[in-house]
């Protein structure tokens, strides 16, 4: 199983639905709180593009946001991307 990483808030109501979402389907998730770290929200800006959180990574595969995630997993893509 590939490593899952989301650079996160601690506030953030759509980290915490992506977490769970994952935390559903077994999979642990590497938090990166851009809070409290403005080097890590700089590495995410600068890798991304984007500013707003989650960024989700799998792998070294980055699917965007919760709302890009649910859309993977409507589709029947994101427990591939999991299994890889």
């Amino acid at each position: 199983m590939p490593i899952v990483r989301m650079y996160s808030t601690q506030t953030c109501p759509y980290c915490m639905r992506a977490e769970g979402l994952l935390n559903k389907k077994g999979v642990q998730v590497q938090k990166i709180f851009v809070d409290k770290n403005p080097e890590e929200m700089n590495k995410m800006i600068e890798v991304t593009g984007l500013r707003s959180v989650p960024q989700i990574f799998i792998g070294d595969r980055h699917v965007g946001g919760y709302d890009a995630m649910v859309e993977l997993d409507t589709q029947g893509e994101l427990d591939s991307l999991l299994r890889q």
